[in-house]
């Protein structure tokens, strides 16, 4: 691992970053109600919540007041991103109108979301595209760890069901069985991958996702032994094509393709949320500090992370991944700042 204080230093620059400029490009808008500020403030609530930064859980407050009135314009399954973090500001504010908020938005998610035949959350987006009987890996952090962080605010069980029953889904219909890695989506209705792109950054919203939700629901249900299976096999099978630089492709079983700095640095990050859980053992460490390594060499001096590539759905084939451009998001920095919060954590 880097040291302790290089680790918290680059954090800080990643978070101003994020949140020092408003800028109106789709990348690093903050100001907006989606799930790619969602990525943002959710991390910014690790950054905080890990390294013990006050002024980040403030700023996640004032961010809520100024944006608030925006998420009563639309309710699809990718902007419910930015709910996760209301379980924690309910808890540190008393706030009540995070709870009654959360509870409205569970309960929505519940009993009129859109679902796929076999119950998944079919991946609504606030974009006018319809994806319809589709399931992508993205939903998991997107949606159901925000319904995972509300039951176990609640105590109410049937938050904490959903959550499990869409982690056994989503793993059931996205994981291939010959490498442990995730497909990017599912197509219920033709019963196919779509495109078959093994997407590296829709493994790391699950890698990440799969302990911090079985984190949050755990002490109220247990968590299927078979979660925690998949997500071993997922793991490793996302050690098999790391490259040498500790990086992946943005496609990982296209060499060719360039290295993508989000989903390589969400993977890390979701490595070791698992060794904290206890999920997987110590000999990933050196593994995740390549990848953190990579990571580093692609922050520039101002905190911002480069390498990410664009908004991406499933696409029509697997050549037109690589067709998509990098440019700085929320969610490149988002991720490298929870995978330094980690590290930071993981030494200190």
């Amino acid at each position: 691992m880097k040291g302790i204080d290089e680790l918290k230093e680059l954090a800080e620059r990643v978070y101003h970053r994020m949140i020092d400029k408003t800028v109106n490009d789709w990348g690093m808008n903050m100001e907006s109600w989606d799930w790619v500020p969602g990525v943002g403030v959710i991390s910014i609530l690790a950054y905080g919540r890990l390294l013990g930064n006050q002024e980040a859980i403030e700023y996640l407050q004032q961010w809520t007041e100024r944006n608030k009135h925006l998420s009563e314009q639309v309710k699809v399954i990718n902007s419910m991103a930015p709910y996760a973090i209301f379980p924690d500001l309910y808890r540190l504010s008393g706030e009540r109108w995070y709870l009654d908020t959360g509870v409205t938005i569970g309960d929505w998610m519940l009993t009129e979301a859109p679902r796929t035949r076999e119950g998944a959350f079919e991946h609504t987006v606030t974009e006018n595209a319809k994806f319809s009987e589709q399931v992508w890996a993205d939903t998991l952090f997107m949606a159901v760890l925000f319904l995972a962080r509300l039951a176990k605010l609640t105590g109410d069980s049937k938050y904490a069901k959903e959550a499990e029953y869409q982690l056994l889904v989503h793993l059931r219909l996205l994981q291939d069985p010959l490498t442990g890695v995730l497909f990017h989506g599912w197509n219920c209705a033709e019963e196919n991958h779509m495109s078959s792109a093994r997407w590296t950054r829709a493994n790391a919203w699950v890698i990440l996702a799969c302990p911090w939700i079985a984190e949050e629901i755990g002490s109220l249900i247990p968590v299927a032994g078979e979660v925690v299976e998949r997500y071993r096999q997922l793991a490793a099978g996302l050690r098999h094509y790391q490259g040498k630089d500790g990086m992946w492709s943005t496609v990982m079983d296209q060499s060719g393709f360039y290295a993508e700095t989000s989903g390589s640095a969400g993977i890390a990050a979701g490595w070791l949320a698992g060794i904290r859980m206890g999920w997987l053992d110590d000999t990933y460490k050196e593994a995740v500090d390549q990848t953190l390594q990579g990571v580093m060499e692609r922050i520039e001096p101002d905190g911002t992370v480069q390498g990410v590539s664009g908004g991406t759905p499933v696409m029509p084939n697997i050549p037109a991944y690589e067709e998509i451009p990098c440019y700085p998001t929320l969610y490149g920095q988002g991720l490298a700042l929870i995978l330094l919060s980690l590290a930071h954590a993981e030494i200190g």
